[in-house]
């Protein structure tokens, strides 16, 4: 069994867990929290390639991302984002929905599992 490798944590949480081949993220969110989503997913998703290096990996390794966003309104340009971000022929299971973030402020949070070999 191997052991798990948790990245940037406090007491309440990892960044990112690693178990094995897997790689875990926690709910990334942009820094410039008066952005309009283009900007803030851009921040976000930078944030996930981050946190996948750290680990040992990149988005070309992604298994699933869920990504949570303030309002629906905010999906096409979120959309345009994202699509210039996902490696083409490497997309991973995606969801995406509505949700009451914890800070009113951002637009967008993703969540990702990768794969390290």
């Amino acid at each position: 069994m191997s052991d798990i490798t948790r990245i940037d944590q406090n007491t309440r949480r990892s960044r990112a867990s690693v178990y094995g081949d897997l790689v875990f993220l926690a709910g990334q969110v942009a820094d410039t929290k008066t952005a309009d989503i283009t900007l803030q997913t851009r921040e976000a998703l930078a944030k996930v390639d981050d946190m996948l290096a750290r680990a040992g990996t990149d988005k070309s390794r992604l298994l699933s991302v869920q990504l949570w966003l303030k309002t629906m309104d905010d999906f096409d340009a979120m959309n345009a984002v994202y699509d210039a971000w996902v490696v083409p022929g490497n997309t991973p299971c995606r969801a995406c929905g509505k949700v009451e973030l914890a800070d009113p402020a951002y637009r967008i949070e993703v969540i990702a599992i990768a794969a390290r070999r």
